[in-house]
């Protein structure tokens, strides 16, 4: 059993324009103290994000689909590493100011 999806321009593009559409409605509903725990979530998509492009690369057939795959890949690492960057130092605005942070740097934790 061959069971194949196309999918065409313009169903992509509505497909993209309804995603985009849906999650400016979802994320502007969030109140300003749920962003930390939904930048860890959005760090978990974008490894999914990842595995897709590393899919998508492995599959690639062209040269135009390889460097297609090789910037999904690379441009999702990226946004996934800044990411838990990002939630580590949110995270650690949240200490008491007596504690150190285990991945704070030299200097930031030192009381003046």
């Amino acid at each position: 059993m061959d069971f194949q999806i196309s999918i065409t321009g313009f169903v992509a593009l509505y497909v993209f324009m309804l995603a985009a559409f849906a999650g400016w409605v979802i994320i502007g509903g969030v109140p300003a103290i749920l962003h930390t725990p939904l930048m860890s979530g959005s760090n978990f998509v974008h490894g999914i994000v990842v595995v897709g492009g590393i899919f998508a690369l492995l599959n690639a057939v062209t040269e135009q689909e390889q460097v297609i795959g090789f910037f999904a890949v690379l441009l999702g690492a990226g946004n996934a590493a800044g990411g838990y960057a990002v939630t580590d130092r949110m995270l650690a605005m949240f200490q008491p100011s007596g504690t150190s942070h285990k991945h704070a740097r030299s200097g930031h934790n030192k009381k003046a």
